[in-house]
């Protein structure tokens, strides 16, 4: 009685062709993929390191990215280069306004008070416009402010009111060196 009944590896083969429907058919083989591709993740997901960056503003967590990426052979391309770019820009008008304000609020006098014009110049940009959409300011805007912006930075009244940055909060310069 027992030669007439099918094997399990013949049902595994018959059963999915022969009792179901061509639409059941499929869904069963597109749960298997979806299994297989769950599988996948799963083994990617264990080997992800994951890690929580706290800090308050300005503190170094997307520099330590940055160096970590790096560290690890993944050094930016020229395209990311072009992108910072215009970050950088927009820190370098930001971080000059912050130092012509303190050296004022300091009481520190301009060592070239021809600077003044050129302090008040860049006082007078709006980090709130258009041209610093999305924190970035564009090349030819900033070439606009560079001969300023030289300037003052060879100012000893500025470079004072560096010196005393622990004074103030000086958002992305603390890296600079003086020349």
């Amino acid at each position: 009685m027992a030669d007439f009944l099918p094997t399990r590896s013949m049902l595994k083969v018959c059963l999915p062709t022969c009792l179901l429907n061509a639409g059941e058919a499929d869904q069963i083989r597109k749960s298997k993929e979806i299994d297989r591709n769950l599988s996948r993740e799963k083994t990617y997901v264990k080997r992800l390191v994951k890690i929580l960056l706290l800090g308050a503003g300005e503190s170094g967590k997307s520099t330590f990215l940055k160096q970590m990426r790096i560290i690890h052979g993944q050094d930016f391309d020229q395209q990311a280069r072009e992108d910072f770019k215009g970050t950088i820009y927009s820190n370098v008008i930001k971080g000059m306004r912050v130092l012509v304000d303190a050296r004022e609020k300091l009481h520190i006098p301009w060592g070239d008070e021809n600077n003044q014009q050129h302090g008040d110049r860049v006082m007078a940009f709006d980090t709130r416009s258009a041209k610093m959409a999305n924190g970035q300011l564009e090349m030819l805007v900033f070439l606009q402010y560079a001969k300023a912006l030289k300037a003052l930075w060879a100012d000893s009244g500025i470079q004072n009111a560096y010196d005393r940055r622990r004074e103030f909060q000086l958002v992305g310069l603390t890296r600079l060196k003086r020349r």
